[in-house]
């Protein structure tokens, strides 16, 4: 009865000093620059290195404000054409590596404690290097300047949390897109400072067709219902594909389709989830992660009430391109077909196709999908278990078509 009495007040005491190490404590002192080359390996995260020479003199002799012991992370944007120019909304976060290796240790036992993992896990390569980016301090008050092309722009400083969400306007002429429509976008370090930070933006025309998948449990293994292995998917193991959906994805994409993925995981996640994309050779493009912090809730409670999270964003996307066909592909293990019947009735015109992977084993005159697909034509939505048996062409033509 001891022990059970001690276990929730060590439980909370270990969640605080994560909430602790997740701040910036402020007022510390410009570290010295490192005198070893290798310094910038000590990141819980290397970030892309993106064309450019980032100790280049910019054209207006500013640079971003990071400290030596400081990085940047700029996450895959979307750019919407308007005239002569593209809108791109960057998304960076700022953050310092917890070097301490005590701090370090005794942080990552209480992230293991957090998430109610066995007592091994710390001892997981796969559970340390997935645990880094939750360890590091936010930083606040940092101002990044980037450049797009052949333009400079200065982002809004970061939040409290480390992180900066910014509109830019960006000259039409001033960038070269590849053939798939990606453009690098690049942190401009302090002069002598070689570190290299940067990320992409995808630039979609207003018309043409778009693909927002899920990630849990519809392209990526996460078993969302069952909490253990919810957890011991994310932290302990290899991530896994849905057999056959990179090569569903792949035919979509060489049709011209762009595509946005949705998952209810924390940016902390973004390396081990953007490695998986690669390994697994699904086509790359947009990310919709979410924000958390461990003294607001418990890393389970993401998953929770996926329509206040899921809806907003898949609102947002339709919104801003109006012109754009979507399809809308997701699972039955958590709440997909309500949040895409949500949106079809909100959106009908732009919602060509929905497709929901069975995992649940319910038939499709189950009550809840004549609920969650109430006034959505049947021949729009479609259940499946084997990747291989959806179309190899997507809807084409303006929104609204047939």
């Amino acid at each position: 009865m001891r022990l059970a009495y001690h276990a929730p007040v060590r439980r909370r005491c270990l969640l605080l000093s994560l909430g602790l190490l997740a701040c910036n404590p402020g007022g510390r002192a410009e570290p010295r620059p490192s005198p070893t080359p290798d310094a910038a390996k000590a990141s819980p995260m290397p970030s892309d290195p993106t064309p450019g020479d980032p100790t280049k003199p910019t054209p207006s002799g500013r640079s971003s404000n990071l400290k030596s012991d400081e990085e940047a992370r700029i996450f895959p944007a979307i750019g919407h054409r308007e005239g002569n120019t593209w809108e791109i909304r960057v998304h960076g976060w700022v953050y310092e590596p917890e070097s301490d290796t005590g701090l370090r240790a005794t942080a990552v036992d209480a992230l293991r404690l957090a998430l109610e993992l066995p007592d091994e896990a710390p001892e997981s390569d796969i559970f340390r290097a997935r645990a880094r980016a939750f360890l590091v301090d936010n930083e606040s008050m940092k101002s990044l300047l980037v450049r797009i092309g052949g333009e400079e722009h200065e982002l809004a400083s970061t939040s409290w949390n480390g992180h900066t969400d910014t509109d830019v306007i960006v000259a039409a002429a001033a960038v070269r897109p590849d053939a798939t429509g990606i453009v690098p976008i690049e942190v401009i370090t302090r002069p002598n400072d070689p570190r290299r930070f940067g990320g992409v933006a995808f630039l979609l025309e207003n018309s043409g067709v778009s693909v927002i998948s899920d990630i849990d449990d519809t392209v990526k293994i996460s078993e969302v219902r069952d909490k253990q292995k919810l957890l011991r998917n994310t932290f302990m193991h290899e991530f896994q594909p849905v057999a056959g959906m990179a090569d569903a994805y792949r035919r979509w994409a060489a049709a011209g389709a762009a595509f946005h993925y949705v998952s209810a995981s924390p940016w902390q996640l973004f390396d081990p989830i953007d490695g998986f994309f690669k390994a697994a050779n699904f086509p790359p493009g947009s990310l919709h992660l979410k924000q958390f912090r461990w003294k607001d809730s418990s890393f389970f409670s993401l998953f929770q009430d996926p329509v206040a999270y899921k809806k907003p964003i898949l609102a947002a996307l339709l919104t801003r391109f109006p012109g754009r066909r979507f399809v809308l592909v997701g699972d039955s293990g958590e709440q997909d077909p309500e949040v895409y019947g949500i949106i079809y009735r909100e959106f009908p015109d732009q919602v060509a196709a929905i497709y929901i992977r069975d995992v649940t084993a319910e038939p499709r005159e189950a009550a809840r999908y004549t609920a969650a697909f109430a006034e959505v034509p049947g021949d729009r939505w479609t259940l499946f278990t084997d990747p291989a048996t959806l179309p190899a062409a997507l809807p084409a033509g303006p929104a609204g078509a047939p």
